[in-house]
């Protein structure tokens, strides 16, 4: 998975453009983040990155890149 194939993701999942999201824009500010894009990012992240993300690890995130970041840092299921 490269950056920009997380980006696209995040971009479907909050109902943006394709190519919205660049990684500074802050996850508060999105309209669509809330508890229900955080638990269904959990379950793509399973599916399509093979990561279980912790719910710890993405409340602690406050950028587009700290997602990427947690994504990437994690050890594959």
């Amino acid at each position: 998975m490269t950056r920009d194939d997380f980006y696209l993701v995040l971009d479907e999942l909050l109902e943006l453009e394709p190519g919205t999201l660049k990684g500074p824009e802050v996850l508060k500010d999105q309209e669509n983040w809330d508890s229900l894009s955080i638990v269904t990012l959990m379950g793509i992240s399973e599916q399509r990155f093979n990561v279980s993300l912790p719910a710890k690890g993405i409340a602690a995130c406050r950028v587009v890149d700290d997602l990427y970041t947690l994504v990437e840092s994690q050890p594959a299921a």
